[in-house]
């Protein structure tokens, strides 16, 4: 068998138990091909004695993964957006391949060797960074945009270190401005090329090809498109992801936008784990054996230092805090292509093996830590912007909201969407109300616009008293966290037990607990979105509309009793938090020698396994309202309602006796 396909049958089987594995555990997918390289690498099961072998093969994963990226942004979006690229983006590089390239010169290391250096430590990682943030869904908020934005320029400022490098070690006297005059003019061309053919050339290619209604085309003429525009720019010397990326940013607008991007993913998917493997075999243990101490310091000065230059481009930018600080946490690992300045460095000896394996470990290091601190840079962000503007918040909220005057008002905690819808509400009706939220930005974007709102966390009687809540008629709470709600609204019945509280939940599985708290009416969001659908159905099946309210009404009284439950699938996820607050409906045939034949509901108690009958059917037909009397026999089809171990506790006894 070829050597080559059994090499990468080994590195595929090796990712395929370690991202299982992974997931298991809760770790990201990322991490999981990273180990699967350093295994199949020559430091271990030497699978891949050379790992450079991948590297074509992986940098076209890279090259799916941009293109991907370009089809999330148009032309008008990405000039919108030109103050982050070009400012933001421009600050970051610089002020991060200044600091590092003084800290390398200061060590002692040569002055070409520290620009060197400098370029490294300035880029970040695309391949990580993209995949993370479109797998947590968070691609399109401005954190996110801010921190791609950095990574657009980060790609266009590769080409003058790629080129810059073979002139240090050079001895020709080659003047650097006139070759990143070249470079310049060359990216010129090539932007121009690009875009010309992709406003006027591809939606042409792409109607032909969507009216032969062919899938196999449709795919293959994607792939195509993708890989031609990536090597048009890398022969003339440019990153081959940059053409990806412009490529797809043409076809944004187009209508084939969301099927280019699902006939891609599966490719991309695939070869971005071979790419984070090819990484992962670059790791020389003996290295970070021997030099992990000084691995790990190096790490954590990188991505402290970066950070804190980011946050600073950011402020001079005039950008905010808090996505600013999100930003710069996504941002604050090594990236791909520092590994390939690396390389590149010492095949034209401006470092030598040793110092580029250094800094290889680190650049591995820091992209293992990334998954785990972009899952959670806002809440990062959000601490370390605070701590800004809490002070001020807390200091000055009297002035601008004055609630000693209000009675009978509605306090609403939370100013997230649904609390500002709600608020729009109330201000049509003329109903006075005072907000209460912990996010000190949106509470100053807030206050700017003449809200009346107040920064603090609900959850004490301080920030309470302030909103009079022992005055007011009514509160809301509007936030997703049923636990930080139940404090809350333990805090307010002690302030005015008489206070109606209304909370939003997001599912019905928190209703007992929020109830349990003190809460008048708890609104499930599930549950009401189906209400009002059912609702729109019964009317234009003919219901009249006194009925349809008095069966809405009757339904939130019982506290949606009938909407309780449902048949599980095969898509159903149960899991530690979930299995004990999910409540399925099941069917249990009962068979001949079943122990519940004879018995009467009465004598099954099914209320002891703490289950709800939903419903008995007898030869195919439905029993009206079956008594405790009823005999069951065999054939009967028992419906039952609960959390799954008591649904399968009641058909072991339906079934056995047990």
């Amino acid at each position: 068998m070829n050597t080559m396909l059994v090499q990468v049958i080994g590195l595929m089987a090796i990712a395929v138990g370690l991202v299982w594995s992974f997931k298991r555990l809760g770790l990201p997918p990322i991490l999981a091909y990273l180990v699967a390289g350093v295994v199949a690498g020559p430091e271990l099961m030497n699978l891949f004695a050379h790992p450079e072998q991948m590297h074509l093969l992986a940098e076209i994963g890279i090259v799916f993964l941009l293109f991907s990226l370009g089809l999330e942004f148009s032309l008008p979006k990405l000039v919108a957006m030109r103050h982050m690229v070009f400012g933001v983006g421009t600050g970051q590089v610089l002020l991060t391949a200044v600091a590092f390239g003084f800290l390398a010169y200061f060590v002692g290391m040569s002055m070409n060797a520290a620009i060197v250096i400098g370029g490294i430590a300035a880029l970040s990682s695309t391949a990580i960074v993209i995949k993370q943030v479109s797998e947590m869904g968070i691609l399109q908020n401005q954190r996110t945009q801010m921190a791609i934005s950095v990574l657009l320029f980060q790609d266009l400022a590769v080409v003058p270190f790629l080129i810059a490098i073979p002139l240090m070690a050079s001895d020709v006297e080659t003047s650097l401005i006139v070759a990143m005059g070249v470079a310049l003019f060359k990216g010129v061309i090539v932007v121009t090329v690009l875009l010309a053919a992709g406003k006027w050339l591809l939606p042409h290619v792409f109607r032909e090809v969507a009216s032969a209604r062919t899938d196999e085309l449709f795919v293959l003429t994607t792939i195509v498109v993708a890989l031609m525009a990536a090597g048009f720019t890398y022969a003339f010397g440019l990153s081959m992801a940059l053409g990806a990326f412009l490529a797809g940013m043409m076809l944004s607008e187009s209508q084939y936008r969301y099927q280019l991007e699902a006939d891609i993913r599966p490719f991309r998917d695939i070869l971005m784990g071979l790419f984070f493997a090819t990484v992962g075999m670059q790791l020389k243990l003996d290295i970070l054996a021997t030099q992990l101490h000084w691995i790990i310091l190096m790490t954590l000065i990188l991505m402290l230092a970066k950070v804190l230059l980011m946050q600073a481009a950011a402020f001079i930018c005039g950008f905010a805090s808090s996505d600013s600080w999100a930003a710069a946490i996504k941002l604050c690992q090594m990236g791909e292509f520092s590994f390939v300045l690396a390389a590149l460095a010492v095949t034209y000896g401006v470092l030598d093996p040793r110092e580029s394996s250094l800094l290889l470990s680190v650049g591995i290091l820091s992209m293992a830590c990334t998954p785990f601190l972009i899952s959670r840079s806002q809440q990062i962000a959000s601490q370390l912007s605070q701590r800004n503007l809490v002070s001020h918040l807390s200091a000055n909220h009297a002035q601008n909201c004055d609630t000693s005057s209000m009675v009978g008002h509605v306090v609403l905690v939370g100013f997230g969407r649904v609390g500002q819808s709600a608020v729009r509400m109330l201000k049509l009706e003329g109903i006075q109300f005072v907000v209460i939220d912990y996010d000190p930005i949106r509470v100053q974007e807030s206050r700017g616009a003449g809200e009346s709102i107040l920064f603090g966390d609900a959850a004490q009687k301080d920030i309470l008293r302030s909103a009079a809540t022992h005055n007011a008629k009514l509160m809301l709470i509007t936030f997703d966290q049923p636990d930080k709600a139940a404090k809350v609204i333990g805090v307010a019945k002690q302030m005015q037990p008489a206070l109606d509280i209304i909370v939003r939940a997001r599912k019905d599985k928190q209703l007992d607990d929020l109830y349990s708290a003190g809460a008048t009416q708890v609104v499930p969001e599930l549950q009401e979105g189906s209400l009002m659908l059912i609702s729109q159905v019964m009317h234009y099946s003919g219901v009249p509309m006194s009925r349809i309210l008095k069966r809405v009404r009757a339904e939130r009284k019982g506290r949606y009793d009938h909407m309780h439950g449902f048949y599980p699938g095969e898509t159903t996820e149960i899991n530690h938090d979930t299995q004990d607050k999910l409540e399925f409906i099941h069917a249990v045939i009962v068979s001949t020698r079943a122990y519940a034949v004879g018995k009467t509901l009465a004598q099954l108690d099914l209320a002891r396994s703490r289950v709800t009958l939903k419903g008995l059917r007898r030869h195919q037909q439905e029993v009206e309202d079956p008594q405790p009397e009823h005999i069951i026999e065999a054939g009967d089809v028992l419906v039952i309602s609960g959390k799954p171990r008591r649904v399968e506790r009641a058909e072991r006894h339906i079934l056995e006796g047990h």
